[in-house]
């Protein structure tokens, strides 16, 4: 049963292509339980990003379980898109796994080591416990991956400087409009990157700061946490970008929250003064419309990636140790992943053996009523200790066979399950972990 990972990133499909694909958050759970129906797919975990979509997977069959997340894919895909298959990588086995630890640690996003994404693995897996798509393999795979993040940044400096997707906006914007002191700064969503934009933005000096949101009073409580600011209802945003230097807009909507015409609103209170528009949002939030009216200027996500990269050298020295650890933490779960081969039989002789010695003792019992308590707590404690003894070499070489050389554990599953007829439906239980050679 192998383990993929199927997907979209910044590294293949422009933000467009992303957009289309993305998952607004309340539909997350609606697509795990859809997953949930498809006959070869064991397990699944969805990772929704402003900078990638995939699907982490166990399947039954690798070939069948594949196109059929691809006509999942199909089916709740937003707006068509051409050659849809070009946008789309897949990986198996062991590379799906290093790749999801690329993924947590901050080494496979647009500004490395980025602060959100071991948040938005960790907001993909409580996702997946919710909608009751994960089993043994994908919630531990997960938890590694947890841990392996959490690592990185407390182990090594690949999180050191406050370099976010959020942080970047801002300094795209000091790149087009000065200094941010004393400037007017609209800041549209009060979810994760919009809090950490509104922190830095208050120590950039920002004078005036709006803050609207579909549910106003996470806009408040966003105020309340930087200390400064106005909330704003979302009908009043045309009024609040009249008076803003700046706007950057970060919301999960699935539909344009900056449209055309409710720029052009607000630039008719200003038309001579220029409105800067960073738009970090996947999908997008500002329609691209929007750069057409006068005076005004928008960027999106994809634009700001080389604002950050000379302030990242400190990262990238991090990056050998990083992958190092990764390497660790991948052979673990290979180790662990690869063991469970052994679990099934290891159960039933175990069960059997117990099954077996309490019989015995009772029958034992029955015919010795003399016996004080203490005679019988020392008969218990020996059986035990003997059925422990006889089993201990068998148990420890099938456990070691299923990590280094799977298809002998197999075959050693098998002559126990006969020899012993305990009735393993699935002797070799789980599948070895797929390699790339199977691909």
């Amino acid at each position: 049963m192998p383990l993929v990972c199927l997907g979209l990133s910044h590294h293949t499909a422009p933000v467009d292509v992303r957009a289309r694909h993305a998952f607004p958050a309340a539909r997350m759970g609606e697509a795990l339980i859809a997953l949930r129906d498809y006959e070869a797919v064991r397990e699944a975990v969805m990772l929704s990003t402003c900078g990638r979509l995939e699907i982490y997977a166990e399947l039954s069959d690798y070939e069948a379980g594949v196109t059929q997340l691809k006509r999942f894919l199909q089916n709740f895909r937003h707006g068509d898109v051409e050659d849809f298959e070009s946008y789309l990588y897949t990986l198996l086995g062991r590379q799906a796994i290093e790749h999801l630890f690329r993924v947590s640690t901050g080494l496979d996003s647009m500004l490395i080591g980025e602060a959100e994404i071991l948040g938005q693995v960790k907001d993909a897996y409580s996702q997946a416990q919710h909608a009751r798509s994960l089993g043994k393999s994908l919630h531990k795979l997960f938890r590694e991956a947890l841990n392996a993040g959490k690592a990185a940044r407390s182990k090594t400096g690949i999180g050191d400087d406050s370099v976010s997707i959020a942080t970047a906006a801002i300094d795209r914007a000091k790149a087009h409009v000065g200094s941010l002191e004393g400037k007017s700064v609209v800041l549209i969503g009060a979810g994760r990157m919009g809090r950490s934009a509104a922190k830095r933005l208050r120590a950039e000096g920002a004078h005036d700061l709006y803050v609207t949101n579909r549910t106003i009073a996470h806009a408040q409580d966003v105020i309340a946490e930087v200390g400064f600011g106005k909330a704003v209802e979302l009908p009043g945003l045309a009024g609040a970008l009249a008076c803003a230097d700046v706007a950057i807009t970060s919301t999960g909507a699935s539909h344009f929250v900056l449209t055309r015409e409710r720029v052009e609103d607000a630039m008719r209170a200003r038309p001579e003064r220029p409105l800067f528009i960073v738009d970090i949002a996947v999908p997008r939030d500002a329609d691209p419309a929007c750069a057409d009216v006068a005076n005004v200027q928008l960027v999106d996500i994809d634009s700001l990636k080389d604002v950050v990269d000379s302030t990242l050298s400190v990262r990238r020295e991090s990056i050998p140790e990083v992958e190092q650890l990764i390497d660790a933490y991948v052979a673990g779960f290979e180790d662990w992943y690869q063991g469970r081969a052994a679990i099934p039989v290891i159960a039933s002789l175990t069960q059997k053996a117990e099954r077996i010695r309490h019989r015995e003792i009772q029958k034992l019992f029955a015919r010795c009523p003399q016996l004080t308590e203490r005679e019988r707590t020392l008969i218990r404690g020996m059986s035990m200790t003997i059925i422990s003894k006889l089993l201990h070499t068998a148990v420890t070489k099938i456990r070691e066979k299923a990590v280094n050389n799977h298809a002998e554990a197999l075959s050693h599953a098998r002559v126990l399950d006969e020899l012993f007829e305990l009735e393993v439906s699935e002797p070799a239980a789980l599948a070895p972990l797929a390699s790339d050679a199977e691909e």
